[in-house]
């Protein structure tokens, strides 16, 4: 009985060791052919790291301003009996606006003028019998100053009705219609909004530390969604000698010009200040970069001997860099690269290191500093 055991159990046990040996020889083979296993080249589009020259800019939130604005106002209360104008068009300095029932101050004028014909009759008179010595020079100077006083209530009357006939100040764009026809109007009561928009302002801050960057008379450019065209230059026109207490900001205003009046007081725009001297970085294409939580790098293409052909192949070896400014489609290298290192433009997801790839450029997209889609 126990050796028939000892026979069972060694039987089971040489059939572990051959199940064993069999698997042992199938894992080596597999590893021998992952060993021998090449990957086919990847196809890839390429582009060399370049030095290139960035303009230093401020970036900053501004809003325009109108250099001639106000708000049309009633400056005497009278009757609107006129309106003369069409809202949300163009006007020219002088143009009559709105007229107010001046009835009385004419009525009032006309006794005016009376009273200085009457004075001036009585001046003349007096005049001559001044000169003969008929009277004193006291009554000669009182016949002098009521003629005087007369005038000069005459003016006022006249004052009067011209303020009652609003006319614009100014030539610029008219806006949206405040009152009616027949309407009483108190002094100050607002008519109509006048906008002069060629050229005009743009309002905005930059941080006190950046104060000795900027001066009078550098470039400033705007963008907005509202502007056909890719953005607006201009140049710096004052900046505040007063730095906001609760923000530590400077305030900053920027003249552009406006020709065909796309930009309207109010509107919000990004603005950037173009510094003088000039940034050289180490450029390429952002889409080269492979981002990780660990650290950024990019694929350089770098030849090796085939071992099997023995003739020289691409490959993309791994390298990890620190980026910098982004511009663009660019992005700067501030350490990892060097200038002509060729790097990987396209499909950096998909390699890794050591990888044998093959450049097409055929299908490479074009790389700018000032990307502008057709549809954006």
């Amino acid at each position: 009985m126990k050796k028939k055991l000892f026979f069972t159990v060694l039987g089971l046990l040489l059939l572990a060791v051959g199940i064993g040996g069999i698997k042992a020889l199938q894992i080596k083979k597999m590893i021998d052919q992952g060993q021998a296993m090449t990957f086919p080249p990847e196809v890839v589009t390429a582009a060399e790291a370049q030095t290139s020259s960035w303009e230093l800019t401020l970036g900053s939130v501004g809003t325009l301003t109108a250099v001639q604005g106000v708000t049309i106002a009633a400056e005497m209360p009278g009757k609107v009996v006129r309106i003369a104008f069409e809202p949300g068009t163009k006007v020219q300095e002088g143009g009559l606006l709105v007229k107010q029932d001046s009835s009385t101050e004419e009525a009032q004028l006309r006794s005016a003028e009376a009273q200085i014909a009457l004075a001036q009759n009585n001046f003349n008179r007096i005049e001559e019998l001044y000169r003969r010595n008929a009277i004193s020079r006291a009554d000669f100077d009182n016949a002098e100053a009521q003629l005087k006083a007369n005038r000069a209530q005459a003016d006022a009357i006249r004052t009067a009705i011209a303020k009652k006939n609003v006319q614009a100040p100014f030539s610029g764009w008219l806006g949206i219609r405040l009152v009616n026809l027949g309407e009483i109007l108190k002094e100050g009561t607002p008519i109509v909004s006048l906008q002069a928009l060629d050229p005009i302002f743009v309002n905005f801050q930059l941080p006190q530390h950046q104060l000795g960057r900027i001066a009078v008379g550098h470039v400033v450019r705007i963008t907005s969604d509202a502007l056909p065209q890719a953005a607006v230059d201009g140049r710096i026109t004052a900046i505040n000698p007063q730095v906001d207490s609760l923000t530590r900001n400077i305030s900053v205003q920027a003249t552009l010009k406006n020709s065909d009046e796309h930009l309207r007081p109010g509107m919000f725009v990004n603005v950037e200040v173009v510094l003088p001297e000039d940034n050289q970085v180490l450029a390429i294409p952002a889409t080269a970069v492979l981002h990780a939580p660990y650290s950024d790098s990019v694929f350089v293409v770098g030849e090796k001997t085939d071992e099997k052909g023995g003739q020289p192949i691409k490959v993309a070896n791994q390298r990890f860099v620190r980026l910098g400014e982004k511009r663009g489609d660019f992005i700067s290298v501030l350490s990892g690269l060097s200038e002509r290192d060729k790097v990987v433009t396209t499909g950096v997801f998909k390699l890794r290191n050591g990888q044998p790839v093959v450049i097409d450029n055929n299908l490479a997209p074009a790389f700018k500093l000032s990307p502008r889609p057709e549809d954006s």
